[in-house]
């Protein structure tokens, strides 16, 4: 891939486009289309970037804030770096950017004919990360997620030529499902950068407290909160047995993985008994392919 594939990779891209083995879904699976591949790992690249920026996760050695123009410093400060981030996105349209995943993200950028807005939009997603850090209700958590989860949705569609009004709609569902299940999963990682994605509201209605959040175990309470957010995710991911439906081939077969891997993290929290704080409750890979095959079958009897 261009910018980050050289003979000598930029060790902090590299580390980078690694983390895609822990997500709950495929990135770029080797059955695609070798272009489409490229185009998803830069796409994936720069929305992990976006979100080690945010989460204060970048790589040590401070290379990410040098590519980026940012002085030393300010190399650990999330907002400087984000405005400078942004910045250099900017460039990717209008220039040539600094850092090796943005400079891999052009060519995508050109030949999907892409725009700034779903990038903007995952950057804007951290930039509230760092003021808001508390949600009151279901429908301010979904504000969020429509910055934060589901542009990688529409990206996606666009690189592979299939958006569409009805599509975008049921992406924009995947993908909110993707990012509930993802924050049920990372709900003592969160507390402990000071930020609860769990509705406030939700949390009184089960008389669950951040104390609650903060021990080794889920108290009743706190497993049927998460049970009540499991189920919501649950009913969003349901938009996919559409979605998958309306498109074909190995694109059919990417869809279905992106679905699956959210159905088989939902099973994996039920299977703890909903207690996800001593630690991330994650699906194997054959669950997730067990998923994806159900997801098909669904969408077939659907057509």
């Amino acid at each position: 891939m261009t910018g980050v594939h050289q003979s000598r990779p930029q060790a902090p891209a590299r580390a980078t486009l690694d983390k895609a083995a822990d997500e709950n879904f495929p990135v770029a699976p080797f059955f695609l289309p070798r272009a489409w591949r490229q185009d998803l790992k830069a796409v994936y690249g720069y929305a992990r970037l976006v979100d080690d920026i945010g989460d204060g996760d970048l790589a040590p050695g401070g290379a990410d804030a040098r590519h980026l123009g940012v002085e030393p410093e300010h190399a650990e400060d999330p907002a400087v770096l984000l405005d400078a981030f942004e910045a250099d996105l900017r460039r990717v349209f209008d220039g040539t950017p600094r850092h090796p995943l943005l400079l891999a993200l052009q060519p995508t950028v050109r030949r999907c004919s892409l725009t700034p807005e779903p990038f903007l939009g995952l950057i804007a997603a951290n930039r509230q990360d760092q003021l808001v850090r508390r949600y009151e209700t279901w429908d301010d958590l979904l504000a969020y997620c429509r910055l934060s989860a589901n542009p990688v949705g529409r990206l996606v569609l666009q690189i592979t030529g299939t958006a569409g009004p009805e599509r975008l709609r049921r992406s924009d569902s995947v993908c909110t499902g993707l990012q509930i299940v993802e924050h049920l999963q990372d709900v003592v990682e969160d507390l402990g950068r000071d930020r609860i994605y769990l509705p406030a509201e939700d949390m009184k209605r089960f008389q669950v407290t951040e104390a609650d959040l903060a021990a080794a175990t889920g108290s009743a309470s706190v497993r049927a909160l998460i049970a009540h957010e499991a189920e919501r995710a649950g009913e969003l991911l349901d938009e996919g047995t559409f979605l998958v439906g309306s498109v074909h081939g190995r694109l059919r077969l990417l869809l279905a993985g992106f679905v699956g891997g959210g159905r088989a993290a939902l099973t994996a929290i039920a299977a703890a008994g909903h207690d996800v704080l001593p630690g991330p409750p994650k699906a194997a890979t054959s669950d997730v392919l067990r998923e994806a095959g159900a997801v098909l079958r669904r969408a077939r009897g659907e057509r």
